[in-house]
């Protein structure tokens, strides 16, 4: 065994670095306009002393933030340098994970680097309608946690449970939520590969969950009555109400449930325990998170629930889709053929690398430290990190976010100062934590008919909030001092 150590290690590494070239890399993009910008206010406290509210405490759930702010500071490595770095070793621990589950459900190193080959290339694949990809473009809590809960799945199936109880802890402290998704998988998984086997089981599905389910609500919190401001934000993100997910969103979610009950069905004909025993424990986990999602979304009574967003479940469901899709590929279709081999690895890859061009047409694939970007937003960014005081506090189009060519790119993150709520991305961090609504509502509000602005609302906007700078559309409204601009975005003084 130990020969083919050097060969494993290497083929780690190229997938995940093949994952990371295919799937791109855009710091501060989405939810990375909260995490990067909580790790920047941990290592320099002087950032951010306006609106600090819309990315801190979403954060006290996770060690995230105050980790990798520390990893900084012991390290001396810069935070853009700690963040690709660190999102790689999150990469790298995924794939590791991923090949040590292959290599227990298939003994065909054919069949193990087939399912990784897969699981790499699908990086960026949404999961359904669940508003969530395998891995984020961006380092996120989610990655790091995902390769641990991934790992302590693959001690189960070695049979060495309490390797996967300290695995789960890091995942945790990492992302709390997901690793409730794990926690529950991995219980199915140690029922499922019982000896003798539990045939209740198998009798489970056709009972009824919704009291099992109930038991584990918390009280008080979640049925206090929302807000009329948190329920208009709520409705305003559609991917968090499964009933009104379309129809494909729906066979996106059902359909590798039933893929997996097939497969229990096969493997247990062929004699693979083992893999009957891991996919039926996949296709009951979906079942129960499934019935879960189904009463807690159709119940008004559990509404406060809502931001929870249950079936984010089907992460690992995904993932163990690809897997074992990849891994059944290669031991039935792939084999040892060189040809087959290529042509499965080109088209898998450039496929998904070419939406991620067309998603983010407007950014480098690679948005790497150091390098200048010819997104003008970003170059807009650039510039105010450099040349603006850091008690900079700025206002700018509440909907910059789904600007044309602002690739959802988080201006606080980036430009590293504060700035007035935004509709998009604080808006989301609302529907988790509602007691932000009137203040978010204040300021969206004061915003509103941005594009038409002139200099005397600008001047309102100093006076309300305090707000001393602005970075508008190019020309500038008259009045305003601009310092910069690059013929798409100007930054300027507020008088």
């Amino acid at each position: 065994m130990k020969r083919y150590l050097p060969v494993n290690f290497f083929l780690t590494l190229f997938f995940a670095t093949l994952g990371l070239a295919v799937m791109g890399y855009h710091p501060g993009l989405e939810d990375d306009g909260i995490y990067l910008t909580a790790v920047k206010a941990n290592v320099n406290p002087a950032l951010y002393p306006q609106n600090t509210v819309f990315f801190q405490i979403q954060m006290q759930a996770t060690v995230f933030a105050k980790w990798i702010a520390w990893f900084v500071r012991e390290t001396g490595v810069s935070v853009a340098y700690a963040e690709l770095l660190i999102q790689f070793a999150s990469i790298v621990l995924i794939v590791f994970a991923c090949w040590l589950i292959a290599r227990q459900l298939f003994p065909e190193a054919r069949a193990q680097w087939a399912g990784v080959a897969l699981v790499t290339a699908m990086f960026s694949l949404p999961v359904a309608g669940a508003a969530l990809y395998l891995v984020d473009q961006h380092l996120h809590p989610r990655a790091m946690a995902t390769g641990f809960i991934l790992l302590a799945i693959s001690r189960i199936l070695a049979n060495k449970k309490w390797q996967a109880v300290f695995l789960l802890l890091p995942a945790f402290l990492l992302h709390p939520m997901m690793t409730a998704m794990g926690v529950s998988f991995c219980a199915f998984l140690t029922l499922a590969m019982m000896d003798p086997f539990p045939a209740w089981l198998l009798r489970w599905p056709r009972t009824g969950t919704g009291s099992f389910a109930a038991a584990f609500i918390p009280l008080g919190w979640v049925f206090a009555p929302p807000t009329p401001t948190w329920l208009v934000v709520l409705n305003s993100h559609n991917y968090l109400f499964l009933y009104r997910w379309q129809w494909y969103e729906w066979l996106g979610a059902l359909a590798p449930l039933f893929l997996f009950w097939l497969l229990w069905r096969f493997a247990r004909r062929q004699g693979e325990a083992l893999l009957a025993r891991f996919a039926l424990a996949v296709f009951l986990y979906g079942v129960f998170q499934q019935a879960v999602a189904m009463i807690v979304l159709s119940t008004p009574a559990l509404i406060r629930l809502t931001p929870l967003q249950p079936m984010r479940y089907l992460h690992l469901v995904y993932f163990f889709l690809m897997l074992v899709g990849g891994c059944l590929l290669g031991k039935y279709l792939l084999k040892s053929s060189v040809w087959r081999w290529a042509v499965f690895l080109v088209a898998i890859n450039a496929g998904m690398f070419a939406s991620q061009q067309l998603l983010y047409s407007a950014s480098e694939h690679l948005e790497l430290p150091g390098r200048i970007s010819a997104n003008p937003w970003l170059q807009a960014f650039a510039w105010i990190r450099r040349n603006t005081p850091t008690d900079a506090y700025f206002a700018l189009d509440p909907y910059y976010l789904a600007a044309p060519g602002e690739d959802y790119h988080g201006f606080r993150a980036l430009a590293e100062r504060s700035q007035l709520a935004d509709y998009v991305k604080d808006g989301s961090v609302v529907t988790l934590i509602p007691d932000l609504g009137d203040e978010w509502t204040r300021q969206v509000q004061a915003q509103k008919g941005w594009p038409h602005f002139q200099l005397a609302d600008f001047e309102r906007l100093k006076a309300e909030f305090g707000v001393n700078w602005a970075l508008v559309a190019y020309p500038q409204p008259a009045g305003l001092e601009c310092e910069w601009h690059n013929g798409v975005l100007a930054v300027c003084r507020i008088p």
